[in-house]
């Protein structure tokens, strides 16, 4: 993503060290980026020699490497994603994607280098099939099924360990793939579920996007792919492309013959809407990578803090005793479990799923905090910073859901200090679906089982390493050991 894919790894791997200050990484760690007042410009205060050692109480408007910038403050996130929201929601398209810039400008809802009509056009079909209240609301019961699925998985490993990540994955991929294509795509019970073909796709593709990438620093490199990762890409986006031809194919005979889901579902929407194959792939790739490690990575953050601090597992267990009782999890009750709600909200403030969000292009020049973005400026807002800032947060290191209690502020893109899913234009379309999946599946996973750490390990002593790429993953996936409890 230009030059953010090596700030996604150098700069969050930089900041969240409480020692490291911007001014070594800015010019004695790459040696990249310098001071310079034409290269720098610096709006409240960034961090110097003689700032507090949290490192996390800036309120600043960075430009570094000429044209592309950081915010790194809720009045710089505001400036970005609101005030300028139009002259800053164009993307700046990374080397390592095969496909071209023209393809996605007409097919792509994430990457479409600016918010033209078949963007919009893109959106409204999303929103009307998959993410509006009513979609939402017709599939629940496709959750809810695939959450009872999972208890029963778990169910069956009592007393073994259970790797997390990998069982939340594959419900939350079932859950998409159920809503957008009527099929399970990964088995539950299958011992290869976690290297199967769609698995290994999707891993694939978040690292190789992961790795800091010297085309995109160095354009006129790009044609020499001197990494070798475009090629990669290619290859995988053939993979991928080769998948959802067979499931459309398959689709449109058993159409032929009367054989199909008794309802319709997403892909139904876009072959009667007449969206060629590469747009379909496209679409599909995206919408599963993004709504797939997203929503794992933050039920895995959610239960890592949950087992660390007893006090307020203990209380989402009073929480989901009080209202459920012993019966199943239905998306009816999860807004009535005000704290898990709170406890899943301090996740992402703590661990947004993309700290750096996905970077926006200034498609024209404008003013942000009195400096000016020229046209093709790539900004960034800093997520994780901004999550962490001592000015905006009391203990902001600390896991207190309680903050978010009494509480108005939300994830809908309007409280910027807390927009874990950004804002404007660009704001996630998934969210409320998104939120949903992690609070039916942290809801169950609590409710039905008593969870511990495997050799009696100190749930004190959990490692809680981030490890920083497009995405924000826990460095140690977490391991536990599960026990029913009904």
């Amino acid at each position: 993503m230009s030059v953010s894919l090596s700030l996604s790894s150098l700069l969050g791997a930089h900041l969240q060290s409480n020692y490291v200050k911007a001014s070594t990484f800015l010019v004695e760690e790459y040696k990249l980026y310098g001071r310079d007042s034409e290269i720098e410009a610096i709006v409240g205060w960034l961090l110097s020699d003689d700032d507090d050692a949290d490192g996390c109480g800036t309120n600043k408007f960075v430009l570094i490497v000429g044209p592309d910038g950081i915010g790194s403050s809720p009045s710089a996130a505001m400036e970005i994603l609101r005030i300028h929201d139009r002259n800053l929601s164009g993307r700046q398209v990374p080397q390592v994607l095969a496909a071209k810039s023209l393809e996605l400008n007409r097919f792509s809802l994430g990457w479409s280098l600016e918010c033209n009509e078949f963007w919009r056009n893109l959106r409204t079909l999303c929103r009307e099939e998959l993410f509006s209240s009513k979609a939402i609301s017709s599939q629940a019961c496709i959750r809810e099924t695939k959450v009872k699925e999972m208890l029963e998985f778990i169910g069956k490993r009592e007393g073994k360990v259970v790797r997390i990540r990998d069982v939340v994955s594959a419900v939350v991929l079932n859950m998409l793939s159920n809503i957008m294509v009527s099929r399970d795509l990964v088995n539950l019970e299958d011992e290869s579920v976690h290297t199967g073909e769609i698995n290994r796709i999707l891993r694939n593709i978040s690292d190789l996007a992961s790795i800091p990438n010297i085309s995109d620093i160095y354009p006129l490199l790009a044609p020499l792919d001197l990494q070798r990762l475009r090629k990669k890409g290619m290859e995988l986006h053939q993979r991928s492309s080769e998948m959802w031809k067979t499931i459309i194919k398959d689709r449109k005979e058993n159409r032929e013959i009367g054989i199909a889901p008794n309802h319709q579902d997403f892909l139904d929407a876009i072959i009667k809407k007449g969206c060629p194959e590469d747009q379909v792939n496209l679409l599909f790739l995206e919408l599963f990578i993004a709504g797939t490690d997203t929503s794992s990575w933050v039920i895995e953050w959610t239960m890592a803090e949950l087992i660390r601090n007893p006090r307020c597992l203990k209380i989402v267990e009073d929480e989901l005793a009080t209202e459920i009782k012993h019966n199943s999890i239905t998306e009816s009750h999860v807004a009535n479990l005000t704290y898990l709600q709170a406890c899943i909200k301090e996740a992402l403030r703590l661990y947004p799923p993309v700290p750096l969000l996905i970077p926006h292009r200034a498609v024209e020049s404008c003013q942000v905090m009195n400096y000016t973005i020229p046209k093709d400026s790539m900004i960034l807002v800093n997520l994780w910073a901004i999550g962490r800032g001592v000015n905006y947060w009391e203990d902001p290191l600390e896991f207190k859901p309680e903050r978010f209690l009494n509480s108005s502020l939300n994830f809908k893109g309007n409280d910027f200090e807390f927009i874990p899913f950004g804002s404007g234009r660009r704001i996630c379309p998934g969210l409320t679906m998104a939120s949903m999946h992690v609070s039916l599946i942290v809801a169950s996973l609590v409710h039905f089982f008593d969870w511990s750490l495997p050799h009696g390990k100190d749930p004190k002593d959990l490692d809680m390493t981030e490890k920083f790429s497009i995405d924000m993953v826990k460095e140690e996936p977490l391991l536990l050991i599960p026990k029913t409890k009904f």
